[in-house]
């Protein structure tokens, strides 16, 4: 079950950035306000039938991490989605997809301490990212703004990946992803008013790329990560993201018409190495009875 919801996460995370740049009617904070706010809409009426008092039981600790999750979700998206308008997505992906190198870093800097493995494993898979987006951090004055913007959303899905995992050791991920998306998508609608930008108003292709947007990188993609922050832990769900570097390279390949360079299939399998590096390098080893 964890595997296959992996596969469903990353298949549904590396949507977002193609379908970001493949519908420019919308602007960027409308359709990170609808993908928010139509997916707590839609996970909240399973949460609520299945525990009435499921928001109501919600504790102090647990609206603060949330909330902390929920505002970070909400600049990272805005820095995410202006990057895919400026830069190519594999290079925006790529760079907000290092978020675990943040996130070990913030962890390092509260004491938590790391195996040698867990390292070697963040500086293959970096290595990997190198590959794919070889060594460019793009062209001209805007895709070098629209790089620098993918690096700040990495960093804030490092804050929004944190402050999740420890909300999920005491909430489920119905209750949590609703609350979190709600708090997301009330954050982007003040954003939206005061920048001035429409929140309705589109034509059938814009909402349909809003639905898009929603049900994969939102839905399927969003929730199932935020489902496997309570088995996996932060940083190995973060390191699961770096496949939505190829994925989504792909996707622009084939929807698009980006070319994706040969050094993409090469990096997806150093990603890979480093992934299992990492993986492994969280398990405790054996003691021996004696």
């Amino acid at each position: 079950m964890t595997f296959l919801l992996a596969i469903a996460g990353i298949l549904g995370v590396s949507a977002s950035g193609p379908i970001i740049a493949a519908f420019p009617g919308v602007p960027v904070l409308s359709m990170a306000l609808w993908r928010n706010g139509a997916a707590a809409a839609v996970l909240a009426v399973p949460t609520i039938q299945k525990n009435k008092r499921a928001f109501l039981d919600i504790t102090t600790r647990e609206w603060f991490y949330t909330g902390v999750a929920g505002t970070a979700l909400a600049l990272h998206f805005v820095c995410f989605m202006y990057s895919m308008r400026m830069t190519s997505v594999a290079a925006g992906t790529a760079l907000v997809c290092i978020q675990g190198v943040w996130i070990v870093l913030f962890q390092a800097i509260r004491k938590v301490s790391y195996r040698m493995p867990v390292f070697f494993g963040m500086a293959i898979a970096i290595l990997g990212v190198l590959l794919i987006t070889g060594l460019d951090l793009g062209q001209g004055r805007e895709a070098i703004i629209g790089d620098l913007l993918a690096l700040a959303g990495g960093v804030l899905a490092a804050i929004y990946t944190l402050a999740g995992a420890a909300a999920r050791r005491t909430m489920n991920t119905g209750t949590y992803a609703t609350s979190c998306y709600t708090i997301t998508a009330a954050i982007l609608l003040v954003l939206c008013l005061l920048v001035g930008q429409p929140i309705w108003g589109f034509d059938a292709t814009g909402w349909f790329g809003i639905i898009l947007l929603t049900v994969c990188a939102q839905l399927l993609g969003h929730t199932a990560m935020n489902h496997l922050l309570d088995a996996l832990g932060p940083l190995t769900v973060s390191t699961l993201i770096l496949l939505e570097i190829p994925g989504a390279a792909l996707l622009a390949a084939v929807f698009l018409g980006q070319v994706v360079p040969a050094a993409t299939y090469l990096g997806l399998a150093v990603i890979l190495v480093g992934l299992v590096l990492i993986v492994r390098g969280q398990v405790p080893p054996k003691t021996v009875a004696t």
